[in-house]
C-alpha cells in the first residue's frame, strides 16, 4: 500500500502484515492526544519511497517508540513499537484510498498500563 502525508512530501511504501483487520489506538498519555488508528507492519515493511529529509522523530519516557512525523504538515505518519519492536504501527489515515471512519469500531489498547512502565 502506499501512504502519504498532508503536503505529499512523505511518502511510504507499506506491507501489512494483517491487513486493515490490525487497525488499533492506544490511550497512553501521547497516543490519546493523537488520536490516529495504527494498523501493523513488520520493521522490514515500511519503506520510504520519497521524503526521508521531511521526517522528524519524537521520542519520550523509555526512548523504545520512535514517532516518525512530516516537519512540513505535522502529519503522524508511522512509530517504532515500544510493545513489539519488530513491528510498525502505520497511521492508517495516511494509507491512500483508507478512510478509519468506515473501519469503526477500532479497538482501543491499555497503553496508560503498559508493562515498560512498571517499576516493581
Amino acid at each position: 500500500m502506499k501512504a502519504s502525508c498532508h503536503c505529499g512530501a512523505v511518502v511510504l511504501d507499506v506491507t501489512l502484515t494483517d491487513g486493515l483487520d490490525s487497525a488499533g489506538r492506544c490511550d497512553c498519555s501521547f497516543c490519546r492526544r493523537r488520536a490516529a488508528p495504527a494498523v501493523t507492519a513488520p520493521k522490514t515493511g515500511v519503506r520510504i519511497i520519497q521524503g526521508a529529509d521531511a521526517l522528524t522523530t519524537y521520542q519520550w519516557g523509555t526512548k523504545t517508540a520512535r514517532h516518525h512525523f512530516c516537519k512540513i504538515c505535522g502529519i503522524y505518519m508511522y512509530h517504532n513499537r515500544r510493545s513489539d519492536p519488530e513491528e510498525i504501527g502505520v497511521n492508517m489515515g495516511t494509507l491512500d484510498g483508507v478512510n478509519p471512519a468506515d473501519h469503526e469500531p477500532i479497538p482501543w489498547t491499555d497503553g496508560v498500563n503498559h508493562p515498560s512502565d512498571r517499576t516493581d
